[in-house]
């Protein structure tokens, strides 16, 4: 993997200290202490993904209203087929889900990891 854009690393600390209410949510009611590692804002090449599984190579997304514009969809579809490359998978929630499923999201992403690790 390329080395990591010094300014790109900057930014994703930035973006842990500034999550949006659906990120924190996710985070401190479930992510932060799950009992396999999960890291915030994590950094492949020109890319931040919002959470980041390694054991299992997991990858959660949570997008906002313009991940669902024509220009935010089609950035979406570059970048997950690059991380999807490097055999990453990438579990996508709207920040609806989270609001209004977040039961329901949590179990899949355990789901998701129990599988993609055995």
């Amino acid at each position: 993997m390329p080395k990591l854009d010094p300014k790109l690393k900057q930014y994703s600390r930035n973006l842990r200290n500034d999550m949006t209410k659906e990120e924190k949510h996710l985070w401190y009611d479930y992510l932060k202490d799950y009992p396999v590692t999960i890291k915030r804002q994590k950094v492949f090449d020109k890319y931040i993904v919002d959470f980041y599984c390694a054991k299992a190579k997991l990858a959660i997304e949570l997008d906002g209203s313009q991940h669902y514009e024509k220009e935010g969809h089609s950035a979406d579809l570059v970048r997950d087929k690059y991380l999807s490359d490097l055999g990453i998978k990438i579990l996508r929630y709207s920040n609806y889900d989270i609001n209004k499923n977040f039961v329901a999201v949590c179990e899949e992403i355990d789901s998701c990891i129990k599988k993609r690790m055995n």
